[in-house]
């Protein structure tokens, strides 16, 4: 592949981990989206768990209980929410916390449902206490209240749901209220996936895809994911563009490792944004201690980004650690820069 082809492909795309979805990515996303239990990869303890209460729901031709599904983005809460519609045969209404903002939008969801269908609300921590508040008739009792009239012609109607199952997918367990984490009769937390995993994803996605991959490509790939269904496929299809205006007809580890590297992942699968957090950490703080609201204002960036998009993998992978004073580099991210490790800085984790 020539320079100019690959400055090309590059142009605009030096954050391709942490950046927003096109139209485009969500379709193909969920065309590679596994639709059964037999198609999705990993995760094995919550599946067969899943399993269970699905068959124990079924035989007793009751809805499943309600379930929320924990963990960082791309991680596979919104493909197992459709995989329990599809293994309890019933209809799914997707939506999110935000799309919410008032309960008579949700009134007309509600009522919408029939007999075991499932309602899917992502990001659910993100509702308003309003309309939070109204969800909890509803999950507890298939019945909501509301209010016609005002002052002293006001009367409160209840109105019968038929029974349904709300399942919510939330980035931020702790922020969800209490009250409404404990209606939830299932409670799972997705973790980053294993390579291996990872690798058998990537395989199916390049069939699905049409793409001849080497083995030894899709583990590179795996390796550089972060752990992450989601950007493994993006990183694929990013590949597959490569591959096409290079006219190959299979993709190499040779291929896949210079694409990575052209689109800025290195091989610890830290993008641009990564590398700056840490590099800011490092010199600039000299290793830490330093809080969040001040990486994000030295980076120009928001601090949900680094704390929703960007801390979660490094903290999972070793690279920061969190103290009572702040976030702190580990030995692991100085070695990855290459920096000295000295003593005083060992004294700071603990």
């Amino acid at each position: 592949m020539s320079e100019e082809t690959r400055q090309a492909l590059l142009k605009g795309a030096p954050n391709i981990i942490n950046t927003i979805e096109s139209e485009e990515d969500v379709v193909l996303n969920i065309s590679l989206r596994p639709k059964k239990f037999t198609e999705f990869v990993g995760h094995k303890e919550i599946v067969n768990n899943l399993k269970v209460s699905i068959q124990a729901a079924v035989q007793r031709k009751e809805p499943l209980e309600h379930v929320l599904l924990s963990g960082p983005p791309g991680l596979g809460k919104t493909s197992l929410s459709h995989i329990i519609a599809h293994e309890m045969g019933c209809k799914i209404t997707a939506t999110s916390g935000p799309a919410i903002e008032r309960a008579g939008d949700l009134i007309g969801i509600l009522t919408n449902l029939e007999k075991g269908d499932i309602l899917f609300i992502d990001e659910i921590h993100r509702l308003s206490k309003v309309v939070e508040e109204f969800l909890y008739p509803a999950m507890e009792s298939f019945q909501i209240d509301f209010v016609i009239d005002k002052g002293p012609y006001a009367k409160t109607i209840k109105f019968n749901l038929k029974p349904f199952t709300l399942v919510g997918a939330t980035t931020r367990t702790g922020l969800l209220a209490a009250p409404l984490r404990g209606r939830f009769g299932i409670f799972y937390n997705l973790d980053f996936y294993k390579i291996e995993d990872l690798t058998k994803i990537v395989q199916h996605s390049a069939g699905i895809l049409g793409m001849d991959l080497e083995d030894a490509a899709a583990a590179e790939i795996a390796q550089r994911a972060r752990g992450t269904p989601r950007i493994a496929n993006r990183l694929l299809r990013r590949i597959r563009d490569y591959a096409q205006v290079a006219k190959a007809k299979k993709v190499t580890l040779g291929m896949a490792a210079k694409s990575l590297d052209d689109l800025g992942i290195d091989k610890a699968g830290l993008d641009s944004l990564d590398r700056k957090v840490l590099t800011l950490v490092l010199d600039s703080y000299n290793g830490g201690p330093v809080g969040v609201e001040s990486l994000a204002a030295s980076l120009n960036e928001e601090v949900d980004t680094i704390a929703d998009t960007v801390e979660p993998y490094l903290l999972k992978a070793g690279y920061l650690k969190r103290t009572p004073r702040g976030r702190t580099a580990t030995k692991l991210a100085f070695d990855h820069f290459a920096k000295k490790y000295t003593k005083e800085q060992q004294k700071e984790l603990f």
